[in-house]
């Protein structure tokens, strides 16, 4: 009967060594949704793991100072790491832009006025 208790457990200290060599640190875990990551006690930033910010769900496609982040639109990050729009500007194109003021960007980004109207109050053709 000891032997048999013996078998056992050098079997099941056998198959734990095995399960724990198996699972590396070193491999980069392969990711494809942020669903479900919240609450795991896993830890991703885009510094160590830049593909992250490519997957469906994170803020953006580019990482400044290890957050996702969206250079054309980040009104903290417009065009390139750390650039912040000023007072009543937005990020539209990577470009800090007045919508109030922008015949291009009137409004909103990409809100195209007229040849023949202006941008005033961040409306096209105001009066």
């Amino acid at each position: 009967m000891m032997s048999l208790k013996t078998t056992l457990f050098l079997t099941l200290a056998m198959l734990m060594a095995l399960a724990i060599s198996v699972t590396s640190a070193d491999e980069e875990p392969i990711i494809t949704s942020l669903q479900g990551i919240k609450g795991r006690g896993i830890v991703l930033t885009c510094d160590k793991y830049p593909k992250i910010c490519q997957i469906e769900g994170s803020a953006g496609p580019d990482c400044c100072k290890n957050k996702c982040v969206n250079l054309l639109m980040d009104g903290f990050n417009c065009g390139k790491c750390g650039k912040k729009c000023s007072y009543g500007k937005i990020c539209c194109e990577g470009k800090c832009v007045n919508p109030r003021t922008n015949e291009k960007h009137c409004g909103k980004c990409g809100n195209k006025c007229n040849p023949d109207s202006s941008c005033i109050y961040g409306m096209c053709s105001y009066a």
